[in-house]
């Protein structure tokens, strides 16, 4: 029997104190089609506690100053919590019942939490699904039950050395697989770059390149029954995948951080694939116009890319439920949504946001807003970061073709099917 591993144990042990204790907070006698209009009344009151990750929670408290000369009998308290030790504080703190009013969460961390009974249930017409890319509003639904609101979003794109794709003939983005290898092909040896695309072989997060492959290929993860990673539409998609780095237009070594960049703007690499933070990188090192983004080749139609970000919940033991609620309402006006891509860079889930100006004006930022509109997101179950890492290793042994696409499927499928989704 395969010993249970320390986060397993511990999310067993938080789901037995948070369902205990999922009485506290909002009465479970209340009648939801009424708590968006309760809580949408008045102004905010009272002290409202916040954890949020990174970057976003060394800057959030621009926004909550905002927030509070509109609530001034409010008081939001931000703490800044390092990305590395957020899950296991958020863990700790529910099993504790010592959790802020409103967390930050990864958009994979949703199912997970959620299921613990420690999140509230978003109080409906209170945000609108509408207003939202429709792959991002997915990530904070589980079982039909919106538990987090989207705050901001990510997808991946193509980042392609301008002068390497002229001097080798490429003048527009690859539709699809065929017209993607060719092009890599051409920059490799037409363009002069070492690698035609890199791609990261395996390791983690390596699911978020490779996954968009599956997706475009009409395949997927989880089709609502059961896992679905050994399917013939996956491991044709793992075969195009190992198809760069059999052919030697990907290296099988994967890029330490900060490689990518100087590497792509020197023509050594002609493209990468990776999100909308990489503008900001590149431009640091003085590659303002040596670079474009493409989007991702559409193989069949439907969705071309991953959609990432992270989101904001209130926790179901808030002591100050309502507040909680209209500070998360707050961060999702489109006018906060574009302040906060001033302040941060962070790209704005609520659509309408995208119309300003700041954004719609540049066309780097509106290739990554279309992408939006046909993006996924990996199923909203509790134990997908243990799949992944799973998911992670048989990928790098397809990259440096010590198992073959379909083996490595194959053990895929096991081990997502062995954990389980956690329901």
């Amino acid at each position: 029997m395969t010993r249970p591993d320390r986060r397993t144990v511990l999310l067993a042990a938080v789901t037995a104190v948070a369902l205990a204790a999922s009485a506290c907070g909002r009465d479970s006698g209340e009648d939801q089609a009424d708590q968006g209009e309760k809580v949408a009344q008045g102004k905010a009151t009272g002290e409202i506690t916040v954890w949020a990750m990174g970057t976003e929670g060394e800057k959030l408290s621009v926004l909550a100053d905002d927030f509070m000369k509109e609530n001034p009998d409010a008081k939001v308290s931000v703490t800044a919590v390092p990305w590395d030790g957020a899950h296991n504080k958020i863990s700790a703190a529910i099993a504790g019942q010592e959790t802020p009013d409103v967390t930050m969460l990864g958009t994979t961390w949703i199912g997970e939490f959620a299921k613990t009974g420690a999140l509230d249930v978003v109080p409906p017409d209170f945000v609108r699904e509408e207003d939202f890319f429709p792959g991002a509003w997915e990530t904070g639904v589980v079982d039909g039950t919106s538990y987090s609101v989207p705050w901001y979003v990510e997808t991946r794109a193509l980042y392609v050395n301008k002068a390497v794709a002229a001097k080798a003939g490429v003048t527009e983005p690859p539709r699809d697989w065929d017209s993607l290898k060719q092009a890599a092909k051409d920059m490799q040896a037409k363009g002069g770059a070492e690698q035609g695309l890199y791609l990261q072989p395996g390791q983690t997060g390596s699911w978020q390149t490779v996954m968009p492959f599956v997706w475009q290929n009409g395949g997927d993860i989880w089709n609502g029954e059961q896992f679905t990673l050994d399917s013939p539409e996956a491991i044709e998609a793992y075969e195009y995948y190992q198809s760069f780095y059999q052919e030697g237009l990907s290296s099988k070594n994967r890029l330490d951080e900060g490689e990518q960049e100087p590497r792509l703007l020197s023509g050594e690499i002609a493209a990468i694939v990776s999100g909308p933070w990489h503008i900001g990188l590149l431009d640091e090192l003085g590659g303002e116009g040596k670079y474009d983004v493409w989007p991702m080749p559409n193989e069949s139609g439907d969705v071309t890319s991953f959609i990432g970000g992270s989101n904001m919940s209130v926790f179901k033991n808030s002591d100050n439920r309502d507040a909680a609620w209209k500070f998360v309402s707050y961060l999702m006006r489109p006018e906060v949504q574009v302040k906060w891509y001033d302040t941060v860079k962070d790209l704005p889930a609520v659509q309408a946001a995208w119309e300003d100006e700041t954004l719609a004006g540049d066309e780097l930022l509106k290739t990554f807003g279309d992408q939006l509109n046909k993006a996924k997101a990996p199923p909203a179950i509790p134990t997908w970061e243990q799949i992944a890492a799973g998911v992670d290793t048989e990928l790098e042994k397809i990259a440096k073709g010590t198992a073959t696409p379909a083996n490595a499927a194959k053990a895929m499928q096991a081990q997502a099917t062995s954990i389980g989704t956690g329901g």
